[in-house]
């Protein structure tokens, strides 16, 4: 299989453009570069410089007031190394070298108020963007959810800002390859806003054709992911890939340092899928019966999702 990572723009897709091409992605790759989203550096770069300012000026006193009680719960502040992909997917015990800040359309915990007006217009550019890929995601493949494509695109979406700061040497390539374990997220569509390793470093890195492949951030592209609950809506017709951050060797952690947003388009929590197809499909879920709703599978059984919330 070519491990080339196409790129589809957004207008050419909503006229109907490059059908063919964008149903071989969806099936057999699952991730693409997208240009004509609307999102650009100018919608990232205040959020990102708002939230990468209160990582690291922020008090721990203020720290502790946006961190939710629950530790599952995505809201507020995350703190260097507080999570572990490789613990919820069962593949080694260490940490995610990382910090992140999370917000939804409720519940959300914010340190200022002009950091709240900054991310709440951040959110909703992404919201917009990620629905209208999902719309052709769906559309390209026939899939009907139940009570229409546009009541399915209007849900719980989650958005997570992650700061990777430069590796300390026990945590290089040659200690622990891994700033985040492989998963694939329990999302419709992943749309990802990333930075650039200053010295020119490839962090994220996504399973292709049975390789792991470079992502690079690429100029007026967001980067998207299909998740889980397009593979499950669709029958089984779009693949949702395994992704992980990998760390730099001791030779470029100077200048390895980068910042990810990632918005998950997640479903409503009463949506009802196919247990049996999750199975087959290959999910980890540890669920029995016919179906399951959504909050099923990421509330009662979370420690047992082979998943986490981004790149």
């Amino acid at each position: 299989m070519d491990t080339t990572v196409p790129t589809f723009d957004l207008g050419e897709l909503q006229q109907g453009n490059h059908q063919e091409e964008f149903r071989r992605c969806l099936a057999d790759k699952g991730v693409f570069y997208l240009a004509g989203s609307g999102l650009g550096e100018a919608d990232q770069k205040p959020a990102k410089d708002v939230a990468v300012d209160f990582f690291e000026h922020g008090s721990e006193e203020q720290k502790r007031s946006v961190t939710s009680p629950v530790p599952t719960m995505r809201r507020g502040f995350t703190g260097l190394e507080s999570e572990s992909t490789a613990k919820i997917t069962n593949s080694g015990s260490y940490t995610d070298y990382s910090m992140c800040y999370s917000m939804g359309t409720s519940g959300n915990l914010f340190p200022t108020d002009d950091f709240e007006q900054i991310w709440t217009g951040y959110f909703d550019r992404m919201y917009r963007a990620s629905r209208e890929v999902a719309r052709q995601v769906l559309r390209t493949t026939g899939a009907e959810p139940e009570g229409g494509v546009d009541a399915f695109v209007d849900c719980e979406p989650l958005l997570r800002f992650r700061y990777f700061p430069e590796v300390p040497e026990h945590r290089s390539r040659e200690e622990e390859p891994l700033r985040m374990a492989p998963h694939y997220d329990l999302s419709t569509v992943t749309l990802i806003q990333q930075t650039p390793c200053s010295n020119g470093f490839v962090s994220l890195q996504c399973e292709v054709g049975g390789t792991y492949v470079d992502l690079p951030a690429v100029p007026d592209t967001v980067l998207v992911f299909c998740g889980a609950v397009a593979t499950l809506v669709t029958g089984g017709e779009v693949k949702a890939p395994r992704h992980h951050v990998a760390a730099p060797g001791r030779d470029r952690i100077a200048g390895s340092s980068r910042t990810s947003s990632v918005f998950f388009l997640r479903p409503n929590s009463d949506f009802r899928f196919s247990v049996p197809l999750a199975k087959e499909c290959g999910f980890d879920i540890g669920l029995d019966g016919e179906t399951a709703t959504f909050q099923d599978w990421i509330g009662g059984n979370y420690v047992n999702i082979r998943t986490k919330t981004g790149a």
